[in-house]
């Protein structure tokens, strides 16, 4: 992979009568943006204009009708919708909604023929978006029905602090408890594991697994499912040298802030991790989707009707979901290019040296979920990995800068990369015991 080619970044423009065009161009507005990626904006022509002009937005963009005339240095925008689309801002309207969906297939087509590296998604109201003989059931779960190569999406909640993903879908608090089984815990972790590994370049994850239930009393008062289904999966999954904690009730977890020792947390269901996603940091959020061959990611925003064309919405989220794309795709490269062409091994590596053991977790994993000793002293810096995968604990992240690694690297001199070797971690003690080790992550 060339480290400073510039990565081209599809973005659809969303419901037509939302803020997907606000979004855009004030994500643009930017100077710094064109400098790290090539944005082709799959919309209409007509409709970006009418927003441009109604914001007074200082944007300019260039028409395009294929994706391979895209130029750098431009904001390229590709004339998905042919129609004139009337545009009744703030309305759901059943045009606005076919305008969305019209822009998403011309950008999955375009990116079956590689004429592009990632996906960013505008907001759609799922309720206007008809198509025939099919119940739209989201952006996620229709690229993944689109692609077909696909292997059980996650989306995945980011931000400077956090990284949330979940056992269940979005679904009915009532329907939660037969959604979730042994078994999908254990799967979920896997996947959320090779995400973090793959996408956020951090070699060996800790995962915590929050509970269902309100705390973990010994006698099960709340329920049997801790007992039954979670303190199981997480053995297994211990036992597999995959480093997951818990379970620890939702309300200690984010309250006495045992979130800063993990790199990933899997919450039960939606708003188990939503509601502190938005209450630890809420400047903005990402979401990824997982498990597609396709980089996509979206601002966790809704169409917000009530605010479009006023001029109101904060482009940060957005502007980072772009970011998060980029990163994403040059750590997946960096990542998988050694599996592309590996090495012939020229000796035989004994199966108690292999990683599994190197890495392996002690078996306390069951029983009650693990305090961590507050007396410890965790050194500067030690928190789960920004979604530049770069450590970010400080307390004032106003003025942080949260631009690619590529961007950041080309104002200012090269320093050594702080990341110790795999092979160096092998002494790391696993967080959170119940014993007097220094719980402190390196």
């Amino acid at each position: 992979m060339e480290e400073n080619k510039k990565i081209r970044v599809a973005i659809t423009h969303g419901d037509t009568n939302g803020i997907g065009y606000e979004l855009i161009f004030k994500t643009f507005e930017e100077p710094g943006m064109l400098e790290i990626c090539t944005p082709i904006i799959y919309g209409s022509p007509k409709v970006a204009t009418y927003y441009r002009k109604m914001l007074d937005l200082k944007v300019q963009f260039s028409i395009i009708q294929q994706a391979n005339e895209a130029q750098d240095g431009r904001i390229n925008l590709l004339t998905a919708v042919e129609d004139d689309i009337k545009v009744d801002v703030g309305q759901p309207t059943e045009e606005s909604g076919t305008a969305a969906i019209m822009a998403l297939d011309r950008a999955i087509s375009d990116y079956r023929e590689g004429l592009f590296d990632v996906l960013v998604t505008a907001p759609v109201n799922n309720s206007n978006i008809n198509i025939q003989n099919y119940q739209f059931p989201g952006q996620t779960k229709y690229i993944e029905t689109c692609l077909g190569n696909s292997q059980n999406t996650m989306d995945i909640l980011i931000n400077d602090r956090l990284r949330i993903a979940f056992a269940t879908p979005c679904i009915a608090l009532k329907d939660v408890t037969k959604a979730i089984s042994k078994d999908i815990i254990i799967a979920r972790v896997s996947h959320f594991k090779e995400v973090i590994r793959r996408d956020f370049n951090i070699s060996n994850p800790r995962i915590a697994v929050l509970s269902l239930n309100p705390y973990n009393p010994e006698n099960g008062t709340f329920g049997p499912e801790e007992d039954q289904m979670i303190l199981p999966a997480i053995q297994e999954l211990a036992d597999n040298g995959i480093q997951a904690f818990g379970p620890y009730p939702a309300a200690e977890f984010f309250g006495e802030g045992y979130f800063d020792e993990f790199d990933g947390i899997l919450a039960m269901y939606h708003d188990q991790g939503i509601a502190p996603f938005k209450a630890i940091a809420p400047e903005y959020g990402v979401v990824l989707t997982t498990g597609l061959q396709l980089v996509r990611t979206a601002s966790d925003q809704t169409v917000d009707f009530e605010y479009a064309g006023k001029n109101a919405e904060n482009p940060s989220s957005f502007r980072h979901a772009i970011y998060t794309a980029i990163d994403a795709f040059r750590n997946r490269a960096r990542y998988d290019e050694p599996y592309e062409n590996p090495l012939k091994k020229l000796y035989h590596e004994r199966h108690d040296e292999g990683e599994k053991v190197r890495f392996s977790i002690p078996k306390k994993h069951s029983g009650a979920p693990f305090t961590p000793n507050k007396e410890s002293k965790r050194p500067e810096n030690n928190g789960p990995k920004n979604i530049n995968g770069s450590n970010n604990r400080s307390k004032d992240n106003k003025n942080q800068d949260n631009r690619p690694l590529q961007a950041q690297e080309a104002n200012k001199p090269q320093v050594q990369q702080q990341n110790q070797p795999v092979v160096q971690q092998q002494n790391q003690q696993a967080p959170l015991q119940q014993s007097t080790q220094d719980t402190s992550k390196e």
